[in-house]
C-alpha cells in the first residue's frame, strides 16, 4: 500500500505504527496508517486482516482517579 520512500513498515512488523497517518478523526479517536492499519487513541490496533491488537499503554504511568 506505501508508495513513500523509503517504505513505511507494513502492518505485520513489529514498528507497524511508524507508519504515516492517511486518514485521522480526532473525534471518533482513530488513525488509518499507510499500510492499513487502523490504530486507536487506547493504543489498540486493527491490522487489515481483521487482527485485533490489544491496547498497549505503558503500565507505570499513573492514571486519574
Amino acid at each position: 500500500m506505501c508508495r513513500h520512500d523509503p517504505p513505511c513498515p507494513a502492518a505485520t512488523a513489529p514498528d507497524r505504527e511508524a507508519a504515516k497517518v492517511t486518514t485521522r478523526d480526532g473525534v471518533l479517536g482513530w488513525a488509518l496508517l499507510c499500510n492499513g492499519t487502523l490504530v486507536f487513541d487506547d493504543t489498540g490496533s486493527l491490522l487489515p486482516d481483521g487482527r485485533i491488537i490489544a491496547p498497549h499503554r505503558p503500565s507505570n504511568v499513573a492514571v486519574p482517579a
